[in-house]
């Protein structure tokens, strides 16, 4: 088990970190400890410690040198044996293929290195700093500082709109309330008192500490900094981020084996020919070698890490247009193989943005339309007048926030729920601007932590002078003598049934506030003047879900994708969102002292039960993702328990630094661009700009259109390959001239195969792909049906090859014109072949494969054009020993194309109705 996280700081004049928890300590404790004077350090005591202590800065990460990115590019087994293909044919004498074969590699580095660098741009434009200043208290007077000069001991004030510049132990707090959600994930604003506590608290409870990073909502208060750099909250995150190892990913795992079963065949093969043809064969040993390094180049599909290449950067394109950035390319793959969504709260599935969802006035319960701070919407029913005219005047009144509407973007200056009750009003036709003008305000009581309520006296233009309060239900209501009623004006209060409404909106998740008036005679304000009020009514306040991320969820669940809530805010807050957006088994809730109790074993076996997680920390969000890592995603057709072969693919998606070792430990990590915090984006191998859930969803259509592509090229490349290689192998052991030659081989897989198989990265989605489950980690990339696939086609190509290099020495008697011939029928069969990759067995000779993409057609003009270089061209001629065919010739390599099109075509229409009628 790991331990809680999220502990308070502790102290020490050097930094280091002792037993006593920082929210433990009193403040001249705290002084004592750290020999911090009330009247702030001096200049020079404060460069002394800057010394002993470091920056106040997290590490900067760094990049990838270009030569790690390049070794990365050729490291690959595939390429490895191609640069020993070129070693070897340079070595005897054949300087013409060995700069082929190097040309190649070449190639294929430079793309992968150029897609990677570019993904890398795009991220750097959306980086940003935390608090570049603070206000400290240093040689007796107040000035401002770069954050990174902060000590331990230091004098921090603090004003709202400012970032939290280290963690802090508060003296001093007037009002004061902080933003935590890049810590927590909570979205409510945590307010904050200068006392001890008793006991070492989760850190969304740590209402005496303010951590860095964290942003001041509404009031001041000053403190004494306890921990700076990497020694503060965020800095431990960051170490545990250095402890984090990210794995690799599926589609690079199956690559690996892909490559290493190639090379062993391609190796094996070559030897075992090398030795039988030296015994079968009369070829000199220097010939029968270089042929074999022919049959070595045509057995490695020196082209697929150039289709790799390129299909993963079509799906970085289009992640691109849907508001996706992508940092490391095999992870848009990564996402289409996603069996478990991990996702944060606040911000992803939710708007982050307050609003009023519910409200109780008079007898009666109202809820509230509308989306975060927009301004259309209303009621479910209305309500009397005598009921709502007084709703919007507190509201609008006993408010600091205020609304700017801009092109139908509303921004928001002040506490985000004083914001949400000015959005109520509009909500309510009102209009607070004009309430305001029309009810000046006279005095107020600011909001108090101790007693937890805001009070405003205003008059109205007749002389009329009304008290405004709202606060806490319990505060509020222990002060109200009666209650508003719709047609009696006031009665008495019925405490038992606000006590039910009080329950019944927060086990919604919703926080409640209580809106109270009095008719007032004097011109100024005192706490004594806040008895005998009339209670106007409830309101309940939520970050709602955002509808898109509702339909979002769905269309996981229909996909086989299990969402998992893990958050930092309340257990009843988590579940009533889970509930909104449609979670499976959204009622039961662990929370991270309920994780902290679980054994590793234990919580793997409830880990794909239970869906919602509240009150988390950094660690435990980083158990939960190794834990269904290892056991799975936990569904079975009931979407209980059971396990996931080979474990199961998890996606997390986070905003915060608490987010970012969980970010980086899952298979994708997801961060935010619009919200989220640096630490998060630099963990994460995708960035959302847009910060919606929807967007996820739509990257894991993509990505699993990227895998299927990336089949259809594996399958549409291997056939040609084995088609190549198995007439070298046949014409060695036969003792036959060989039909191609090596560097013509090379001609067709590094021109016509590239070409057509590169359209295949442009290829839409097939229909009902998100209604398919999402394959298994260890899912096999050359599967048992797509072997013999290969197998069935390479037999065809043999067969192809063989019979237009015969038809071309019964035509002509030249080996060059023969050799010719079977070149242009193996790109002829490649040609026709391609449109039966594109499509289900059977179902490519239809107008919709005829028709394909625009692309296909581009690419058909380009193979046609090159092809005729290859053919007519002297320079080509020269270089390839081809010879220019006549009409029959072409029309026979056209015949071998078409012949492999009807046969593949008939096959598997046979096959399909096969398993039709047998149910397989």
């Amino acid at each position: 088990m790991t331990p809680c996280a999220g502990t308070s700081p502790t102290v020490a004049v050097d930094n280091a970190l002792p037993a006593t928890p920082a929210c433990q300590c009193s403040v001249a404790d705290i002084r004592a400890r750290l020999q911090a004077p009330t009247d702030g350090l001096s200049s020079a005591e404060a460069a002394t410690r800057l010394q002993q202590q470091g920056s106040n800065s997290l590490p900067q990460a760094r990049g990838r040198s270009l030569w790690r990115r390049l070794w990365a590019q050729i490291s690959n087994l595939l390429i490895l044996v191609l640069l020993s293909a070129v070693v070897i044919t340079a070595l005897l004498g054949h300087t013409l293929d060995s700069l082929v074969i190097l040309a190649v590699v070449i190639s294929q580095a430079l793309i992968g290195l150029v897609q990677e660098g570019r993904a890398e741009q795009a991220l750097s434009a959306i980086r940003h700093m935390l608090a570049p200043t603070a206000s400290v208290i240093r040689d007796g007077h107040s000035q401002r500082i770069a954050a990174a000069e902060l000590v331990a001991g230091d004098t921090v004030l603090l004003e709202p709109g400012d970032r939290v510049p280290a963690d802090i132990r508060l003296e001093r707090c007037h009002s004061l309330s902080l933003d935590e959600a890049i810590l927590t994930g909570e979205s409510l604003a945590v307010e904050k008192q200068p006392e001890a506590l008793t006991s070492t608290n989760a850190l969304g409870d740590q209402s005496n500490m303010a951590f860095s990073g964290t942003l001041v909502v509404r009031g001041t208060g000053r403190g004494v900094v306890v921990a700076t750099g990497s020694r503060s909250e965020i800095g431990r995150i960051s170490g545990l981020l250095q402890q984090t190892t990210g794995l690799q990913t599926p589609l690079l795992a199956q690559m690996d084996r892909f490559a290493r079963l190639m090379a062993t065949l391609v190796v094996v093969s070559g030897l075992l020919i090398l030795l039988l043809g030296y015994w079968l064969s009369d070829l000199p040993f220097a010939d029968l070698f270089i042929a074999v390094v022919g049959l070595t180049v045509a057995g490695i599909p020196e082209g697929l890490p150039a289709i790799l290449s390129i299909t993963l950067a079509v799906g970085v394109r289009s992640m691109a247009r849907r508001q996706a950035v992508v940092r490391r390319m095999p992870a848009i793959e990564t996402i289409g193989a996603v069996s478990v969504i991990c996702s944060d709260k606040t911000g992803t599935l939710t708007r982050n943005e307050m609003m009023v969802s519910a409200l109780a006035c008079g007898a009666h319960y109202r809820q509230v339309r509308g989306d975060g701070y927009a301004l259309d919407g209303g009621l479910n029913e209305p309500l009397a007048e005598t009921l709502q005219t007084p709703l919007m005047l507190a509201a609008a009144l006993c408010n600091d926030a205020s609304l700017q509407a801009d092109n139908g973007t509303v921004k928001i200056h002040g506490d985000p729920m004083e914001a949400a009750l000015q959005v109520l009003v509009h909500r309510l036709d009102g209009d607070p601007v004009r309430l305001a003008q029309h009810w000046p305000r006279t005095d107020e009581i600011p909001f108090d932590a101790e007693y937890r309520l805001m009070a405003t006296l205003n008059h109205d233009h007749q002389g009329r002078h009304q008290l405004w309060v709202k606060g806490a239900p319990e505060a509020v209501l222990q002060r109200c003598r009666s209650q508003l009623d719709e047609t009696e004006g006031s009665v008495t209060l019925a405490q038992d049934y606000w006590s039910d409404m009080i329950e019944r909106l927060a086990s919604d998740g919703q926080r409640v506030l209580a809106l109270a008036c009095k008719e007032h005679s004097g011109s100024e304000l005192e706490m004594t003047d806040l008895n005998d009020l009339q209670l106007i009514g409830l309101v309940g306040l939520m970050d709602p879900p955002r509808s898109e991320a509702i339909a979002a969820v769905a269309e996981c669940h229909a996909a086989g994708i299990e969402v998992k809530m893990i958050t930092g805010d309340h257990g009843l807050t988590a579940s009533a969102i889970a509930a909104r957006l449609g979670l499976h088994n959204s009622a039961e809730v662990l929370t991270g002292k309920q994780l902290d109790e679980l054994d590793d074993q234990a919580l793997q076996d409830c880990v794909g039960r239970v869906n919602v997680y509240a009150r988390t920390s950094p660690e435990h969000k980083l158990r939960l993702v190794q834990a269904l890592q290892s056991c799975g995603d936990g569904r079975n057709g009931d979407g209980l328990s059971g396990k996931r072969q080979g474990g199961a693919v998890v996606a997390m998606t986070g905003d915060g630094v608490n987010d970012a070792p969980a970010l980086k430990a899952a298979d994708v990590g997801i961060a935010m661009g619009h919200k989220g915090s640096q630490a998060a984006r630099e963990a994460s191998a995708v960035v959302l700009l847009d910060d919606n859930f929807a967007s996820l969803v739509a990257a894991v259509k993509e990505g699993r259109t990227v895998y299927q592509n990336l089949k259809k090229g594996i399958a549409f490349m291997l056939p040609i390959n084995g088609g190549e290689s198995i007439s070298l192998m046949v014409a060695l052991l036969w003792g036959h001239t060989l039909p191609i030659s090596a560097l013509q081989i090379l001609w067709v897989n590094m021109i016509s195969s590239v070409i057509l198989a590169m359209t295949l990265a442009f290829e839409p989605a097939l229909p009902g792909m998100m209604q398919q489950p999402p394959r298994a980690r260890n899912e096999a990339l050359l599967s048992r049906p797509l072997a013999w696939k290969v197998l069935q086609v390479s037999l065809l190509f043999l067969v192809g090859i063989f019979a237009a290099w015969h038809w071309g020495m019964a035509h002509s008697g030249s080996e060059a014109f023969a050799s010719t011939v079977a070149v242009n029928a193996l790109v002829a069969m490649e040609l026709f072949y391609l449109f039966t990759v594109r499509y289900p067995p059977g179902q490519a000779i239809s107008w919709q494969g005829f028709k394909g993409t625009p692309v296909i057609w581009v690419a058909i003009a380009a193979l046609i054009l090159m092809q005729s270089l290859f053919n007519w061209l002297p320079l080509f001629q020269r270089t390839f020993n081809s010879m220019a065919p006549d009409l029959p010739a072409l029309m026979v390599a056209t015949g071998c194309g078409v012949a492999v099109l009807l046969i593949l075509q008939l096959e598997g229409w046979i096959r399909g109705r096969w398993c039709n009628n047998h149910g397989d």
